[in-house]
C-alpha cells in the first residue's frame, strides 16, 4: 500500500518527485486520512446500514419515493464489482447527509445579481457598508480549508494574508510596487512589465490568488501607459490641439480613477500597521475584513474596460495626428458593446472640439486657423500670403478699362502683376483625404473644402466688396458644429456650400463678366463674327501672303483695330476690346504670314481661374484650325467667281470649254468639301457645345470647380471634334493630316487654275485682237507669233490642274472612308455629309470595276 500511495503522491504532485521530504509528508498525511474513522464501523452488514438509511428517507419522504429510488440507486451499486469498500462508501455519504448545512458566510457577504454601484463619483454612500464582524464557524467539524490552513501552520508554511496581498494589490493598480507583488524593472519591447511575486519560504500565495492578483494588476499595467502618455505630452513642444484634448480627457479620467482608489482604500481594514511580515500568529487572524481581492475584482471591472480603451487610444496616438487621430477614435465607436460605444462617444465629443473649433473658421470665413498641421486642409507655404494681399478700390485690379483696341501691350504678361486666378485656386490650399474624420465622410469633406476655398478666394483674390453680407448671411445660417449633432453638421455644410458658391457665380458672371469674355473668345477666336473675320482676311491677305520676316506687329495691329471699326465687332465693349490682339507665331525659314498669324485674347485674375493657359493654347489651336478653312473658303470663292464671270464674257476659248468645265466640277467638289467642313465645326460642334456650356451657366449649380469642369468639357469637346480627334492611338494625328494636306491642294489647285485663267484669258484677248485686225481695226496688242497659243504650256498647265483634282479626290475620298469608321458620332454624319448621294463611294466602286 505504501509504494502505491508513493506512486499516487509522485504523479500528482511533481515536485515531490525531486523533494524526499516533501513526499514523506504527503504520504504520511494519506495514510492519516486512509486510517481516520471514516468507513470504521461496528457492524459492517450492508443490509442494517440501508435499513437505517431506509427509515431516515421516510422520515423526510414518507411517500415513500426516495426510499425506492435508494434501493434502486443502492442495487446497482452492489453489481459494481470496482468498488471494494462499498459498505464504507455508503456509510460516508450517510455520515454526511446527517451533518448540518450551516453556512460558513455571513448573509450580509453574499453576492448580489445587482450590479455594484458606480464609483465615478465617491462619496459617502458609494459603497455598501461591510461589516467587520468574522463570519460564522462551523458548529462542529472543520472545513478543508482550516484543516489546510492547520497544516500549512504545522509545517511552517502559512498563506499570506489576503489584506497584506490586498494592499499590495491597491498600490499595483496605481502603478507602484508593492512588498509581495512587484513589477519588474525590465519590460519587453512593447513595454510590458512583468509581474514578479516576492519568494519567501515563511509564506505562501495560492495560485488561484497569484491569478486574481494577475487579472487585478492589468489595470496598473495599463494605467502606467496612459499615465506616461499624458505626462509625456506634458512637458512636449509642438503637440497639436486634438491630442492636448485627448490628454486633458484621459487625465480628466484618470482622476476619477484615483477617487475610485481611495475609496477602495477607505474600505480597506488594516489591523497591521507596520510591514513586517506574517507570523504564526496572523493564521488565526480573519481575512474578510471589508473589502477583499474578489470584490476588488468587482468593483474594478468596469475601469478595466476603460483602461484598455484609453490605452489602445494612447498606443493609436503615438502614430496618428490631427484629424487622422480623431478618424482613428472614430474607428472604435463601430462595436457592438453599449459600453465601448458610449466610452469612444464621449472620448470623441471632447477630442473633437479643436476640430470642429477649425471647421467653424474655415466654413463660416474661409480662414485656416490651424497652427499645428492637423485639420484636412493644408496650405501652401508659398502661397499663404497672398491672402494678406491688400484689395484694390475699383475691383478691377490691372485691368481697368483704357477704351483701347490693344491696351495690353506687347510682352505684358497676361496675369499681370497679381499671381494667376488658377494658380490660387488650384495650389493654395490642398485636400488630405488621410486626415478627414470618418464622421465627415469624402462627400461633404469635399464640400466644406469649396466653402472655405471659394469663401477664401472671393475676399482674396476677387476683392469682393459685399463680403461682409456674405459672411452675415453665412453666421445667420451656421448652427452648432458638434459631434454629437452630426444632421446638423451635414446642414449646416451643404447651407454653407450653396452660400459660398452662390456668391463666387455671382462674382464671376456680374463683377467680372466672365460670360462676356467666354463670348468674346466664341466670336473672335472660333469666327463666330463672319463680318468681322472676312474684313480681317480681306484686308490681311495681301500681308500674311508675305514671307514671315517681312510682317511687323504694328501693321497686324492697326489692320485688327481697322477691321474692327468697319464691322459689328466695334459695339463689343472696351474691356473685350482692348483684349483681343494680332501677334505672329514663332516662325522657321521659309514660312508665311498665313502661317505665322494668330489672334490673341488676354485675360487676367480671376478670369485666369477659368481661361487658364492651357483652356488659352487650346483657343489658339482651334483659331488656327479655323482660320485655315476660312482662308481656303475664301480662295474657292473668289476662284469660282472669276472663272463664272470670265467664261460668260471673255474667255473664249472654245476648244478649252471641257477643261473649264471639268475645272468647275472639280472646283464645286472642293466648295462643298470646305463648306461642309465650316458648317460642321460652327453649327455641329461649336453652337452645340456653347449652348450646354450656357445651360449650366443659366443654372448656376456647383462651385468654382464645377464651372471650370464645364468649361473645360465644352473646350474638350471643341477641340475633340473640330480636329477630328480620334481615341484610337495615332489615327488623329493622320486624319487631321490627310485634312491639311486637303487644304494644301486646293491651295495649289487655286494656283493652277489661276494660270490656266490667265492664259486663257491671253489666248482670247489675242484672239480678239486678230478679229479686229481682220476688220481693219487696230488694237493695242500686235498679233505676233510670239502671242499665238503655246500648246506646250497649255499642257502643262492642265496635267497640273488635273494631277491636284485627281489628288484631291482621293484624299477626301480617303477622309470619308476614314470618318465613317470614326468612333465619335458627330465625325460620322459628317462623312456621310461630305460624301453627297454616297458620291465617294460610288466612285470608289467605279474605279474598282
Amino acid at each position: 500500500m505504501s509504494s502505491s500511495l508513493e506512486s499516487l503522491v509522485t504523479s500528482l504532485v511533481p515536485r515531490a518527485r525531486q523533494d524526499v521530504n516533501l513526499k514523506k509528508e504527503l504520504v504520511s498525511h494519506c495514510q492519516d486520512i486512509l486510517t481516520s474513522h471514516i468507513g470504521q464501523s461496528v457492524d459492517n452488514d450492508i443490509g442494517y446500514l440501508a435499513d437505517v438509511v431506509k427509515r431516515t428517507l421516510l422520515q423526510s419522504t414518507p411517500d415513500g419515493a426516495t426510499a425506492l429510488c435508494f434501493t434502486n440507486l443502492l442495487s446497482r451499486l452492489l453489481d459494481q464489482p470496482i468498488l471494494s469498500r462499498k459498505h464504507a462508501s455508503l456509510q460516508f455519504l450517510h455520515s454526511l447527509s446527517l451533518s448540518p448545512r450551516v453556512s460558513s458566510v455571513s448573509p450580509s457577504f453574499l453576492p448580489s445579481l445587482a450590479p455594484p454601484p458606480p464609483l465615478s463619483r465617491p462619496s459617502t454612500a458609494t459603497l455598501t457598508p461591510i461589516d467587520p464582524s468574522p463570519p460564522a464557524r462551523l458548529p462542529k467539524g472543520k472545513s478543508k480549508a482550516e484543516l489546510l490552513r492547520e497544516y500549512r501552520n504545522k509545517i511552517g508554511q502559512p498563506h499570506l494574508p489576503e489584506y497584506l496581498i490586498l494592499r499590495d494589490t491597491l498600490y499595483l493598480l496605481q502603478g507602484i510596487s508593492g512588498k509581495y507583488v512587484h513589477f519588474s524593472a525590465s519590460t519587453d519591447p512593447n513595454g510590458n512589465n512583468e509581474l514578479v511575486f516576492t519568494d519567501d519560504p515563511s509564506y505562501v500565495i495560492s495560485r488561484p490568488t497569484k491569478a486574481l492578483v494577475h487579472r487585478l494588476a492589468e489595470v496598473g499595467h495599463l494605467y502606467m501607459r496612459v499615465d506616461a502618455f499624458v505626462r509625456e505630452r506634458e512637458g512636449k513642444v509642438g503637440v497639436g490641439m486634438i491630442e492636448q484634448s485627448l490628454c486633458h480627457h484621459l487625465q480628466t479620467r484618470l482622476t476619477e480613477y484615483y477617487r475610485l482608489i481611495a475609496v477602495l482604500e477607505s474600505q480597506m481594514v488594516s489591523h497591521v500597521s507596520g510591514d513586517d511580515p506574517p507570523g504564526q500568529d496572523d493564521a488565526s487572524i480573519p481575512e474578510e475584513t471589508g473589502l477583499t481581492l474578489k470584490r476588488l475584482d468587482v468593483w474594478i471591472e468596469d475601469w478595466k474596460l476603460r483602461m484598455r480603451m484609453m490605452s489602445v487610444c494612447v498606443e493609436g496616438a503615438k502614430g496618428a495626428h490631427g484629424g487622422a487621430l480623431v478618424n482613428l477614435i472614430h474607428g472604435y465607436a463601430d462595436n457592438g458593446d453599449p459600453f465601448i460605444r458610449k466610452f469612444t462617444d464621449q472620448l470623441l465629443e471632447e477630442v473633437s472640439k479643436p476640430f470642429f473649433a477649425t471647421l467653424h473658421k474655415w466654413l463660416f470665413s474661409g480662414e485656416l486657423v490651424d497652427p499645428f498641421s492637423e485639420f484636412f486642409v493644408a496650405v501652401d507655404p508659398e502661397l499663404a500670403h497672398l491672402q494678406y494681399g491688400q484689395p484694390s478700390q475699383d475691383g478691377v485690379g490691372s485691368s481697368g478699362g483704357d477704351g483701347g483696341f490693344g491696351g495690353l501691350g506687347e510682352g505684358e504678361d497676361i496675369s499681370g502683376e497679381r499671381e494667376g486666378g488658377l494658380k490660387l485656386w488650384e495650389s493654395k490650399y490642398q485636400f488630405q483625404k488621410d486626415m478627414l474624420p470618418a464622421f465627415v465622410g469624402e462627400i461633404f469633406g469635399r464640400k466644406i473644402f469649396s466653402t472655405g476655398k471659394s469663401l477664401n478666394f472671393i475676399r482674396y483674390t476677387c476683392h469682393d466688396s459685399d463680403w461682409v453680407a456674405t459672411q452675415e448671411k453665412l453666421s445667420n445660417s451656421s448652427g452648432t458644429l458638434q459631434y454629437s449633432d452630426i444632421a446638423g453638421l451635414e446642414h449646416s455644410i451643404d447651407t454653407a456650400y450653396q452660400i459660398a458658391s452662390q456668391r463666387l457665380f455671382e462674382v464671376f458672371f456680374e463683377k467680372y463678366r466672365l460670360l462676356d469674355h467666354l463670348l468674346a473668345l466664341k466670336h473672335y477666336l472660333l469666327l463666330g463674327y463672319g463680318d468681322f473675320v472676312d474684313q480681317l482676311m480681306e484686308t490681311l491677305s495681301p500681308s500674311l501672303s508675305k514671307p514671315a520676316n517681312a510682317l511687323y506687329r504694328h501693321n497686324l495691329t492697326a489692320t485688327l483695330e481697322s477691321a474692327i471699326r468697319s464691322s459689328n465687332a466695334q459695339n463689343d465693349s472696351p474691356d473685350v476690346l482692348r483684349r483681343l490682339d494680332a501677334r505672329m507665331l514663332e516662325y522657321s525659314h521659309g514660312e508665311i504670314g498665313w502661317d505665322v498669324f494668330t489672334l490673341e485674347y488676354k485675360v487676367d485674375s480671376p478670369i485666369d481661374t477659368v481661361l487658364d493657359p492651357d483652356a488659352m493654347v487650346k483657343y489658339l489651336k482651334l483659331f488656327n484650325h479655323m482660320w485655315k478653312i476660312k482662308r481656303i473658303e475664301s480662295t474657292l470663292t473668289k476662284g469660282w467667281m472669276r472663272i463664272a464671270g470670265g467664261a460668260r464674257t471673255f474667255l473664249q476659248v472654245p476648244e478649252l470649254d471641257f477643261d473649264w468645265h471639268q475645272i468647275r466640277l472639280v472646283m464645286a467638289e472642293m466648295i462643298h468639301f470646305i463648306r461642309q467642313m465650316e458648317a460642321y465645326c460652327q453649327l455641329e460642334v461649336i453652337e452645340c457645345s456653347w449652348k450646354i456650356l450656357l445651360e449650366f451657366v443659366q443654372r448656376r449649380e456647383g462651385d468654382l470647380d464645377a464651372l471650370m469642369e464645364a468649361h473645360g468639357a465644352y473646350l474638350e469637346r471643341m477641340v475633340k471634334k473640330v480636329l477630328l480627334l480620334s481615341p484610337k492611338a495615332g489615327r488623329e494625328e493622320n486624319l487631321l493630316n490627310q485634312v491639311r494636306d486637303v487644304f494644301a491642294i486646293i491651295l495649289q489647285f487655286r494656283e493652277a487654275t489661276d494660270d490656266f485663267y490667265n492664259y486663257c484669258l491671253s489666248e482670247a484677248a489675242r484672239r480678239d485682237s486678230e478679229r479686229d485686225a481682220a476688220r481693219g481695226v487696230v488694237t493695242s496688242i500686235p498679233s505676233s507669233a510670239s502671242n499665238r497659243r503655246d500648246p506646250e504650256a497649255v499642257d502643262d498647265i492642265l496635267t497640273r490642274v488635273r494631277e491636284y483634282s485627281t489628288s484631291f479626290s482621293e484624299r477626301a475620298q480617303t477622309i470619308v472612308q476614314a470618318l465613317s469608321s470614326h468612333a465619335d458620332l458627330d465625325c460620322r454624319f459628317l462623312a456621310i455629309r461630305l460624301s453627297f448621294s454616297d458620291f465617294y463611294k460610288t466612285r470608289k466602286e467605279s474605279q474598282k470595276s
